[in-house]
């Protein structure tokens, strides 16, 4: 991983953080579990998806709306990474 693909990881993850807060109105850890946690329930997962995609200008379909992926901002972050690089190919 690059000093660029680790900074921009960074990056994601503070705005995901910044946003969870403002909408949670709790601070949220990059690797916290929102599910087990209770912070987030499916319906705010939804959320999440549409936000992910209208921020970073990505598009969650099929095996990428698991629920694993918007476990944690962290996995959040990894899919938006992954996203993006598939989109750059």
């Amino acid at each position: 991983m690059t000093a660029e693909h680790s900074a921009e990881i960074l990056d994601t993850e503070e705005v995901l953080r910044s946003y969870l807060a403002a909408q949670l109105k709790t601070t949220v850890e990059a690797d916290q579990d929102l599910f087990d946690s209770g912070l987030v329930n499916s319906m705010f997962a939804m959320e999440l998806v549409v936000h992910l995609e209208q921020t970073f200008q990505i598009a969650v379909l099929g095996a990428d709306l698991r629920l694993d992926n918007f476990r944690s901002v962290r996995s959040m972050a990894a899919l938006v990474r992954r996203l993006r690089d598939d989109r750059g190919r």
